[in-house]
């Protein structure tokens, strides 16, 4: 956003939408309700003390900071680090004390399913997996002290002094048949921490779809058990629309038995 765009859009507490999404429906009736209403940017300020916003628009050469603690001002001055952002919007909120689980990438995953699931434009989560994989021994060794101990060198000398005077010879017992196979004796499994964006709001509104040809088997499947948290495909569906005084397009799915807690979890 520009500068006159962040006074516009977010220096009214009661800048909303609905009008102009309203205004735009009278003028065509081929318009998605997805994503069309939400409680606004302010709402922001239930679970933070301030909020931050950086913005640069193409048409704008500079990028700007908007600052606001919801106290009935705000704050627009270019930002002092430059252009750090070629085009876009940052939204930062600094969380109150008591909306500390905000941060948790559990309850942020759970926010963006239950709200945000079918809007159209992708939503992605920048979240940690731990993976396992083989290292070599030698990295693991080769990380730590390179001083030269001379006790510990002493040490092994007698070892091997007294290793040749009693002329003792140590096999390994281990069986022929478990031998560890080539390569992997040198290998060793370890577990890592790592960063990756993923994809949250991964179903489509196919129901949405003007022709129900181009919907596969799979995307329905798909839909029911993202929607249902079910792990078995339905027993049947249904792909309908309806056209009169009230028009919509819907899809009807039939599960294969009773869920335990139907009549009491409704999500």
């Amino acid at each position: 956003m520009t500068k006159d765009d962040l006074i516009k859009n977010l220096g009214t507490v009661a800048k909303s939408g609905t009008t102009q999404f309203l205004e735009q429906i009278g003028k065509t009736q081929d318009m998605n309700l997805i994503g069309q209403f939400g409680v606004g940017f302010y709402s922001s300020f239930l679970v933070a003390n301030k909020v931050t916003v950086v913005s640069k628009n193409n048409n704008d050469p500079n990028q700007h900071i908007w600052i606001s603690s919801a106290d009935g001002r705000f704050a627009i001055t270019k930002d002092p680090r430059g252009n750090t952002m070629k085009r876009g919007t940052k939204v930062t909120l600094h969380l109150k004390a008591d909306a500390i689980e905000f941060c948790e990438q559990d309850k942020i995953k759970e926010l963006i399913k239950k709200y945000s699931l079918f809007t159209n434009f992708p939503i992605y989560l920048y979240i940690s997996k731990e993976v396992t994989k083989q290292v070599d021994l030698k990295d693991e060794d080769s990380v730590g002290d390179d001083t030269y101990d001379d006790d510990e060198a002493t040490t092994k000398d007698e070892a091997e002094t007294d290793t040749e005077t009693d002329d003792v010879k140590v096999k390994d017992e281990k069986d022929d048949d478990e031998k560890i196979p080539d390569g992997k004796e040198n290998k060793k499994t370890i577990t890592e921490t790592i960063w990756e964006w993923e994809l949250i709001n991964q179903q489509k509104a196919i129901w949405l779809r003007s022709n129900k040809n181009e919907v596969t088997e799979q995307e329905y499947f798909d839909l029911y058990k993202g929607i249902a948290k079910d792990t078995e495909n339905p027993l049947s569906y249904s792909h309908f629309s309806t056209e009169g005084d009230v028009e919509f397009k819907s899809i009807l799915f039939i599960p294969q038995g009773r869920s335990t807690d139907m009549t009491e979890s409704y999500y």
